[in-house]
């Protein structure tokens, strides 16, 4: 399902549309994160995360697309009714849901930045001539999603092949203050590279699938946790 035009310009720094309703509070790990709301919403906001037992109701014209960290189940829910949350997957009263699993790495999606950041260092102090670099992470689109929150230099260099190099200086204007979309660049990955992100301490060693395409996809599939 190709994302949506306006979805591509929030997650590049430009304006986002305004929502019905602000999102829920919560505690405890996220359990999908929200890439599209359109119409009547309230309880869900565009690309941020809700947990097990979140309630999202929607008007007649209200629809919601949320992915899945653990189970890379992608929901389409419209229609009037009510949207629970659960670890998985969602279920809901009066709306009408569809689904689908794409590509995603449910591993990455559930470690901790300090995990992934202490194995990447030392997965790059311990690369040679002649050693090939043990990826953390697996994305499946070449246009990837970083999550980085705040200001500072987010780099993301190619371990297996020397010279490509890309810096991008946050400045918080990122869509929410953490999300930075490659998909609005020209400089996509190389399918099949195996990269190295890092944004202040947080470093993710990270492969893209040898069949991943550029621009726009669904946002589990690209997404990089740097936070």
């Amino acid at each position: 399902m190709k994302f949506p035009t306006f979805i591509v310009a929030a997650l590049t720094g430009l304006a986002a549309p305004a929502l019905v309703g602000p999102s829920a509070a919560w505690a405890g790990p996220p359990a999908a994160l929200v890439e599209d709301v359109q119409g009547e919403v309230a309880g869900a906001e565009l690309m941020d995360y809700v947990a097990p037992g979140q309630v999202i109701k929607l008007g007649p014209d209200g629809a919601v697309v949320m992915s899945y960290l653990k189970s890379c189940r992608r929901e389409t829910v419209s229609g009037s009714g009510s949207v629970t949350v659960g670890p998985g997957e969602s279920k809901v009263d009066g709306a009408t849901l569809k689904s689908d699993i794409v590509n995603c790495d449910a591993s990455h999606a559930q470690a901790t930045t300090r995990e992934t950041s202490e194995v990447a260092a030392t997965i790059v102090r311990s690369l040679g001539p002649d050693s090939a670099p043990v990826a953390q992470a697996v994305i499946y689109g070449a246009s990837p999603i970083v999550e980085a929150r705040g200001r500072g230099t987010l780099i993301v260099e190619r371990l297996d092949q020397p010279g490509e190099r890309q810096q991008v200086e946050l400045s918080g204007r990122q869509f929410k203050g953490r999300f930075y979309d490659f998909a609005g660049t020209s400089h996509p990955l190389t399918p099949g590279g195996t990269y190295v992100a890092s944004f202040g301490a947080s470093r993710l060693v990270f492969k893209v699938d040898a069949q991943a395409k550029a621009g726009p996809g669904p946002a589990v599939g690209r997404l990089i946790r740097l936070n």
